[in-house]
């Protein structure tokens, strides 16, 4: 539970407390670095942490990403430059990959099926803790602090964390010899990095026709031939492509990406807009977003109850997606004159959706896939919801940079030369004579942002409308025993 809290908080509590960040170290443009460098290591070393944990035992492995958690936290709150807080959120990002794998696996190690749904309700509590809690905490802290003491009190939490790891986790466990795929962890993290620097650099640090952006283009492309290559000649790959041909975890797959562009979309750019263009404070824009959190934790506990009860899971992600669809398009009418309770209702829609959607989806995988495919299936539905995360905030990020400089031209003219776009989010910065016209600048800059959000969640709807509708399963099959619905 406490390290799933930590993971937690930290993916709901720094999104309010990045504009002031890229406003004290002067790094608007590679605001989605913050972020993306964070995903990106922890996306990639998911699976590891699972396979390794199978050779080493889950307390050596807990042991470890708790402390590379704890040491990047300490040193993302020492950094003085950008780079080197986007240097630091990737070495957070390598133990945060193992947190949340690690605890849901130690569930299934400590307790049999039937009880587990019961201990998995705990982790999840977790996660309503973090969805309330983490945006107002990093609102108030970079409001009556700094924004460091977001990064700085993970300190205190991993440590007791690793306390009570070290002197009480006695988890039985059965020594399984595996080979592990690191020609394709290597490989995979390379190709999602060029990938990456393709998006944030084109239009902003290098024109798209630069051989810098083509090139980065070009490699990541590449390396995703090579990762599909390897993952088909290897024996135990860290992605098996067969779970592909099942249907449900294919739809989940798409689904779950189309989640995680939302996801990080709306964490990130909601505050931009709260803080850059109605000039609110950290803390203002926590409470706002925290109608987008408490709508999901809300409809996803409901969700959960009613599942269980009637055995269906497919009218919830349909009625979900919708509901993410309905909330992402009010989001494109944000501007200078919004008032923060229709914000508010915004997000609570989008939230409800999320809340219906997501939950079901992992559900659904899980009843279609055999038994020893379990772990492997489901921190696959988070590694893709990482990687459409990290890929969203990158490509978004190089979209409102460009942008927002075509609209201070367009509403400036050379006056636009002025105005520090790493000094736009915080209102007093901005020359009084420029001020309102820079901020309906950015308000008219973030509107793609969120349109291209919108464009993706349609998917989500033609995701939910694909998915097949299996019966639950009552019972769990032994591993032994084929399954059918994996067919």
């Amino acid at each position: 539970m406490l390290a799933t809290l930590l993971a937690a908080l930290d993916q709901t509590i720094v999104a309010t407390a990045l504009p002031r960040i890229v406003t004290d170290l002067e790094g608007f443009n590679h605001l989605s670095w913050v972020v993306s460098a964070y995903l990106v290591a922890s996306t990639v070393t998911i699976p590891l942490y699972g396979k390794l944990s199978d050779l080493y035992g889950r307390r050596r492995l807990f042991v470890i990403a708790i402390s590379l958690f704890i040491v990047g936290s300490l040193l993302c709150g020492l950094a003085q430059t950008m780079g080197q807080l986007i240097a630091f959120r990737a070495l957070q990002g390598l133990g945060a990959g193992g947190l949340i794998p690690l605890a849901q696996t130690t569930i299934a190690d400590l307790f049999p099926p039937r009880e587990r749904p019961r201990y998995q309700g705990y982790l999840t509590s977790m996660w309503g803790i973090a969805a309330v809690a983490g945006p107002l905490v990093g609102g108030a802290l970079t409001d009556v602090v700094s924004w460091r003491w977001i990064f700085l009190i993970n300190l205190p939490l991993g440590l007791l964390a690793l306390v009570v790891v070290v002197r009480t986790m006695h988890v039985p466990q059965q020594r399984r010899e595996h080979k592990i795929d690191y020609a394709g962890a290597i490989v995979l993290g390379v190709a999602i990095t060029c990938i990456l620097l393709a998006s944030v650099w084109g239009g902003t640090t290098y024109p798209w026709g630069s051989p810098e952006v083509v090139g980065a283009a070009i490699a990541g492309i590449a390396g995703v031939g090579l990762f599909l290559a390897i993952e088909h000649r290897a024996s135990e790959p860290i992605l098996p492509l067969s779970l592909f041909r099942n249907r449900v975890f294919a739809v989940s797959t798409g689904a779950n990406a189309v989640f995680g562009a939302v996801l990080f979309s709306v964490s990130i750019y909601v505050p931009v807009y709260l803080q850059g263009v109605l000039g609110d404070s950290a803390t203002i824009s926590g409470l706002v977003l925290m109608g987008f959190s408490v709508g999901w934790v809300t409809a996803a506990s409901l969700t959960g109850n009613a599942m269980s009860r009637t055995g269906r899971y497919k009218p919830f992600p349909i009625a979900g997606a919708i509901c993410v669809l309905a909330g992402v398009s009010l989001l494109t009418q944000l501007d200078s004159d919004t008032s923060h309770a229709l914000a508010v209702v915004f997000l609570t829609i989008a939230g409800i959706g999320m809340g219906l959607s997501v939950q079901a989806y992992v559900v659904a995988t899980q009843n279609a896939v055999p038994v020893p495919q379990l772990g492997t299936a489901t921190a696959a539905l988070v590694f893709f919801r990482s990687l459409a995360g990290s890929l969203a905030v990158a490509g978004l990020g190089a979209l409102l940079s460009n942008r927002l400089a075509a609209e201070l031209t367009d509403r400036l003219g050379n006056a636009a030369l002025r105005v520090d776009t790493n000094r736009l989010l915080q209102g007093g910065r901005v020359a009084p004579e420029l001020s309102e016209r820079t901020h309906d600048a950015l308000a008219s800059a973030l509107q793609p942002v969120f349109l291209v959000t919108a464009i993706i969640a349609v998917a989500g709807v033609a995701c939910a409308l694909m998915l097949e509708e299996r019966p639950l399963r009552t019972q769990q099959p032994s591993p032994e025993e084929p399954s059918r619905q994996s067919a």
